[in-house]
């Protein structure tokens, strides 16, 4: 399902209004992606990319091709990207191509739980 409504951003397009609420999405710019859903479950970035309607491989994220390289909590994850386990608070980092920028940390706002 197409959102829309889409605001530019320094980061690219955020979707400000849609025709459906999932139960991974996220709020704003920041990335973060939240989970809500009423069943509980175990989901993965491949399920947040499948929602997104966008490609996420070893040579891809979105329309950007190249080498993948993802880190999870800092620490570089070497299975398959779609694999990444989404929990509270887990940072992750995907670069596309080269340079590998160094693991970046992120400070999560106080009433994210």
């Amino acid at each position: 399902m197409a959102p829309y409504q889409l605001t530019g951003s320094q980061h690219g397009p955020l979707v400000t209004g849609a025709k459906a609420f999932y139960w991974l999405h996220t709020h704003d710019e920041t990335g973060v992606i939240h989970v809500e859903s009423l069943v509980r479950r175990s989901f993965t970035l491949g399920n947040f990319f499948d929602l997104w309607g966008q490609p996420l491989s070893p040579d891809q994220v979105g329309p950007a091709h190249g080498t993948v390289t993802a880190f999870l909590n800092g620490q570089r994850f070497t299975g398959y990207p779609r694999s990444i386990p989404l929990y509270p608070h887990a940072v992750i980092q995907l670069d596309v191509g080269t340079p590998t920028v160094p693991p970046q940390p992120y400070t999560f706002a106080p009433n994210l739980s």
